[in-house]
């Protein structure tokens, strides 16, 4: 065989072996791109071997001339082993730099999507009250109503908006980078029964029964004001979602994880239950369930959100599902659980 022959067996068989090589690292690399990278390498010499090995054997070269040949070709596959696991260091790291961005833009855009409808439901429900102080302002002045008449509703309009900038900043400051929980042992039995105490002239005045069990002692390392606040939020939130001659029931009692025991506290109402496909967005702030806006239920929206940043920043958790009530009604059990 001729050198030129020679030349070109080597470059075919080299281009075959080269082309399959590629192939099998396009397919790898479109699930594990940085394993992609170390096999490149390795493709590479083995095309160069096939082809040298090829034209060496089609030139009559001896069978210990070409293994000799084959073996000096092969040395090379440590380098290219060391070249493909930092090209496969590289990609990963890249990879997962690049998935990490990603999934940071999305959950800023989620963020900042969120902060939006927020602003616009909280700029939306202040609208009302303010309109309500405006009305009576004027009714008072057209002395279409007494001055004390519209004192006591200007007053009542002056608690719902103090109401709503206070969960405002309540919901702010659990949300903070620099928000530390002030833990001491606490009964969280005492917490529920002071939560149903506040709620009681509310829960009267819409015609809601309130009842509550402990089915233990349950103390709990925990931050008292803050657990008081989301106790007192789903409360709050189940009376006024529970018709009137309905009940709301509250049950603490304990539970165990994975991560040591728990304070579990249920909270059971009567709202007629919430479809399954909007259960998941209970805990959204500002977010209602329906798409009419209904400022008069009290609140800006975000008394659950404040549930769940006050569960969380303890390393529990807070849950909601549908239930069936004892006299067969529909309403929902929220779960909301700390560590002990």
């Amino acid at each position: 065989m001729t050198p030129l022959a020679g030349v070109g067996l080597a470059a075919g068989v080299s281009a075959a072996v080269g082309a399959l090589g590629a192939a099998s690292v396009v397919a790898v690399g479109r699930r594990r791109p940085a394993v992609a990278a170390l096999l490149a390498p390795l493709v590479v010499v083995a095309s160069v071997a096939a082809g040298v090995y090829a034209s060496a054997r089609a030139m009559f070269l001896s069978e210990a001339d070409s293994a000799t040949v084959l073996w000096l070709l092969l040395a090379t596959v440590p380098v290219a082993l060391g070249v493909g696991a930092a090209l496969g260091v590289r990609t990963h790291r890249l990879t997962a730099e690049r998935t990490a961005a990603l999934a940071a833009r999305e959950r800023d855009r989620e963020v900042e999507e969120r902060r939006r409808e927020l602003v616009a439901w909280v700029s939306h429900d202040l609208r009302t009250p303010l309109a309500a102080v405006r009305a009576l302002t004027e009714a008072m002045e057209d002395q279409v109503t007494s001055p004390a008449d519209a004192a006591a509703g200007i007053l009542a309009e002056n608690r719902r908006m103090t109401d709503m900038v206070d969960d405002l900043l309540a919901l702010s400051r659990l949300q903070s980078a620099t928000f530390r929980l002030r833990r001491e042992p606490t009964d969280v039995g005492d917490l529920a029964s002071d939560a149903l105490a506040a709620a009681t002239p509310v829960a009267q005045a819409a015609g809601v029964r309130l009842t509550g069990e402990v089915t233990e002692q349950v103390v709990a390392v925990v931050d008292a004001c803050e657990a008081s606040r989301a106790l007192g939020n789903l409360i709050g939130n189940a009376v006024r979602h529970t018709g009137a001659g309905g009940t709301v029931c509250v049950q603490v009692t304990t539970g165990g994880t994975g991560t040591g025991p728990t304070a579990v506290v249920h909270v059971t109402d009567g709202c007629g239950g919430i479809s399954e496909a909007d259960l998941s967005r209970v805990f959204e702030a500002g977010w209602r369930g329906t798409a009419a806006r209904t400022p008069g239920s009290g609140g800006a929206g975000i008394g659950l959100s404040i549930v769940r940043s006050v569960a969380e920043a303890h390393g529990g958790s807070v849950t909601v599902r549908n239930t069936t009530l004892p006299d067969g009604g529909r309403g929902c059990r929220f779960t909301l659980t700390l560590p002990r």
